[in-house]
């Protein structure tokens, strides 16, 4: 096991299922909306019918920080390195991030411990656009995101082409904060949140699939949450 994470293990998500969510080995508590509140919010249906709320997902008032070995943080000194299936590898810096279409994205985060944020407000660059600027392989399959101290993870080149999968340099109209993934992360809405890699420094395109530090230890390699994929 890397050193640098904390692995969430099955007891321990057990543990939490049927009770409060609290950290474990994370900082702080999970302050939970009301019984009745999540009720109504469960009965809200997405636009493809999938209900707001995935199953077994209790919905939180905050984005709570989730641990993992942070990167600097600090816009000046980041680079994001684009490699592997691509006509044109490159590196990506801060400053020429931005000058790729930004797009403000509203959309819930289901984190594999149980834990959702409703209508969380991002600002970022769709993969799409990296994507065209690299110009991806047509052997790329699969995508592995690379943060800081070797973590990664991976999803298919399917779910990186949909409109809200993005790279996020802003939360809730704010400078990304450090303990979130800053300067850059990526946001994968549609997958548990460990799919969503903070402090992103590479994206490799891939014609075969690796699966990163969770998927590698037990967690699902797909991680749909509507269909409770928390472990293989």
């Amino acid at each position: 096991m890397h050193k640098a994470h904390k692995e969430i293990t099955r007891r321990n998500f057990m543990a939490l299922a049927g009770g409060s969510l609290v950290s474990i080995g994370l900082p702080g508590l999970f302050v939970k909306l009301t019984d009745s509140e999540n009720r109504a919010w469960a009965a809200n249906l997405r636009p493809d019918a999938r209900p707001r709320i995935p199953p077994g997902q209790h919905a939180v008032k905050a984005l709570k920080p989730m641990g993992g070995a942070a990167g600097s943080g600090k816009t000046d000194a980041w680079q994001l390195k684009i490699s592997g299936a691509v006509e044109k590898p490159q590196i990506i810096r801060f400053r020429g991030l931005l000058g790729l279409n930004p797009v403000d994205l509203t959309c819930d985060v289901h984190c594999v411990t149980g834990w959702t944020l409703l209508d969380s407000k991002w600002t970022g660059i769709r993969m799409t656009e990296i994507m065209k600027q690299a110009g991806v392989r047509s052997n790329a399959q699969f995508v592995i995101l690379e943060g800081h101290a070797g973590y990664t993870s991976n999803i298919p080149l399917s779910v990186a082409l949909k409109e809200n999968v993005i790279l996020a340099y802003q939360f809730s109209g704010k400078q990304l904060a450090e303990p979130h993934g800053a300067p850059v992360r990526a946001l994968i809405p549609d997958r548990y949140f460990y799919k969503s890699v903070k402090w992103l420094e590479g994206i490799r395109f891939s014609d075969v699939d690796e699966p990163g530090f969770y998927e590698s230890r037990g967690y699902s390699n797909t991680a749909d949450p509507w269909k409770e994929e928390r472990f293989d």
